[in-house]
């Protein structure tokens, strides 16, 4: 039988150039379902992803320059006005370039009434500026609502709670990065708050009306170096929750802290 009959009937020989008979059907079937499966495959996982986040920095805007009342504890947030449609003082984060935070001396800038210029990153109900240079001084008796004492209001408190969430660091979950959530940016998230970047706690669940907490340890300061461990992962935590004009502060108990 010579090579070319016994193609045909199926049998396949190496050296030959003919493929056996059905076999270029059953290999182009076979290709087509092995490429379907894994694209059907891969999109059932991707469903399960949680989304990056809706962060914004927001680089058309371009630079901005405010002016507030800068406070250094428990991190630095400078305090704008009561503005229409936002009866409270807005606090707005603070950061340096990178995964720096701003240096502030509590001695001498605590309570001023200062002019920062940065870019802005938006998530929710959190605010960050990445500041260019230093926040500069200015008059406190310029300032938009007469004296800038009243832009800071005093804490309310909200009373003892436990939550269930993750530690982010702000800057990257306010936008400079993606994801910013989870084991794949834990790494990252420790190198900002080692840098001094302003941590937040993102809740399963809203407390007057916000899931973002900027956190703080039990006694008002910023949180120690132990807090590491417990980024990026699902964690409990239990701490008094108290309202700084439109922000809320989570301080938290570490001692009670548990991965979940």
């Amino acid at each position: 039988m010579s090579a070319h009959q016994e193609g045909r009937d199926g049998f396949f020989i190496g050296w030959s150039d003919r493929l056996p008979r059905g076999l270029g059907r059953f290999l182009l079937v076979l290709a087509v379902l092995v490429v379907g499966g894994v694209s059907l495959l891969g999109l059932a996982l991707s469903g399960g992803v949680e989304d990056p986040g809706s962060g914004d920095f927001d680089w058309a805007a371009g630079e901005r320059t405010l002016q507030g009342v800068l406070t250094a504890q428990p991190y630095p947030v400078l305090w704008l006005p009561p503005a229409p449609g936002r009866p409270r003082a807005h606090g707005v984060l603070l950061s340096g370039n990178g995964k720096a935070g701003v240096p502030i001396d509590p001695a001498t800038m605590e309570g001023r009434l200062v002019e920062a210029t940065g870019l802005m990153l938006r998530r929710g109900t959190i605010e960050m500026m990445q500041v260019k240079g230093d926040p500069t001084p200015r008059d406190p008796t310029v300032a938009p609502d007469g004296g800038s004492g009243a832009l800071v209001a005093e804490p309310v408190p909200l009373g003892r709670w436990r939550m269930v969430g993750e530690i982010c660091d702000g800057k990257c979950y306010a936008g400079a990065m993606r994801p910013s959530t989870g084991l794949s940016h834990r790494a990252c998230a420790n190198l900002c708050l080692i840098g001094g970047i302003p941590p937040v706690f993102v809740s399963a669940g809203a407390i007057e009306g916000t899931s973002f907490f900027l956190m703080a340890d039990k006694d008002g300061r910023r949180l120690p170096d132990g807090v590491r461990d417990l980024v990026a992962l699902r964690v409990q935590l239990e701490g008094e929750v108290e309202r700084r004009g439109d922000l809320l502060v989570f301080k938290v108990d570490l001692d009670r802290a548990r991965v979940l």
